[in-house]
């Protein structure tokens, strides 16, 4: 269970849908996820989607990029 914090500054209690743990997809403080938030109780919902951080983008970009060089020089 996490304690997620909307756009409008609203917390809710959310949990992992079976897909996300199916998939063994990892959610760590300070993703961006998103929430299906359900319609009897406006205070809980379910994770269904972790979004794309640019920091991990950017990291993932540089981690290749020194691997390509390494391998060029040798």
């Amino acid at each position: 269970m996490f304690r997620d914090r909307l756009d409008n500054e609203d917390l809710i209690l959310g949990y992992v849908s079976g897909k996300i743990r199916r998939s063994f997809i990892r959610i760590l403080p300070g993703d961006k996820v998103k929430i299906e938030v359900s319609r009897y109780d406006s205070t809980r919902g379910r994770i269904i989607y972790r979004l794309q951080n640019k920091d991990s983008k950017d990291f993932q970009n540089k981690d290749s990029k020194d691997f390509q060089n390494k391998d060029s020089k040798d």
